[in-house]
């Protein structure tokens, strides 16, 4: 798959999710968790799918948010793998370097050509730029270095967003899930008191519903949120290992032509 491929089904991917996502749970929730087989005779839950469906009507919502972050995951993991293109990343900057400091453009272009992926999109962009500065005779040197970082800034610029995108939704739902679930909690809460006060004696049927609903919404927002702070988090760190080797590479670009063209 081409980067415009890889960028354009990003864009879908990051659209549909969440609609498709809340379909999905929808469904799943009434016919799967809410299906009879899964309460006894006085409606009460017998196992966990009862359990869960006795999470009330957030549940849905946060199992949307679950998908979500599922569905985000599995498309950043490939993402940032292409990216990253074919074999070793760091086997690959090191031939480029090699092939650079020994003058042998045409082979660092070529090790791009093999490598493929955004890494290896800007530093041939700056490798061309460096072959075409080399056969230029009308710029000064300096400009001929600006000319060359500013052409590594620019791929830069066109690689990087889509190393980010639908980052934004998985902070969100961090922050989200876990309010989500609160709510769940605290309506959870109220229709359990609800029931005692009604009752005006303890009804442990209506305690345990309205308490299950409390717990249900509490582990899955929390455990949704986790799970999106983790890979948030890990797919930062990926984002800025792939960015500093791009900007080490950049640099060593620009300080060759510099001390090859004293």
């Amino acid at each position: 798959m081409s980067q415009a491929q890889v960028k354009k089904s990003t864009n879908w991917i990051g659209i549909l999710t969440i609609p498709v996502a809340f379909v999905v749970s929808v469904l799943v929730f009434i016919f799967i968790f809410g299906a009879a087989d899964n309460f006894n005779a006085d409606h009460s839950p017998k196992g966990y799918f009862g359990t869960i469906y006795e999470g009330g009507i957030i549940v849905p919502l946060l199992m949307t948010l679950f998908l979500t972050v599922f569905t985000i995951v599995i498309e950043r993991l490939f993402t940032i793998a292409s990216a990253k293109g074919k074999g070793s990343l760091e086997y690959f900057l090191q031939n480029v370097k090699s092939n650079l400091s020994n003058g042998n453009v045409n082979a660092a272009i070529a090790d791009c050509d093999k490598q493929k992926g955004s890494v290896a999109n800007v530093v041939r962009a700056g490798l061309s730029r460096y072959s075409e500065m080399e056969k230029n005779t009308d710029l000064a040197k300096d400009q001929k270095v600006l000319a060359i970082s500013k052409e590594i800034e620019e791929a830069v610029s066109l690689e990087l967003p889509m190393l980010e995108k639908n980052l934004n939704i998985l902070a969100t739902i961090a922050s989200v899930a876990t309010l989500l679930g609160l709510l769940g909690t605290v309506l959870g809460m109220i229709r359990a008191f609800a029931a005692l006060a009604a009752s005006g004696t303890p009804d442990p049927g209506a305690l345990s519903s309205g308490i299950s609903e409390a717990l249900i919404n509490t582990a899955i927002g929390i455990g949704t949120s986790a799970l999106a702070i983790i890979f948030y988090n890990l797919f930062t760190g990926m984002i800025d290992k792939l960015t500093y080797g791009i900007d080490e590479m950049g640099f060593s670009i620009s300080q060759t032509f510099a001390s090859k063209n004293k």
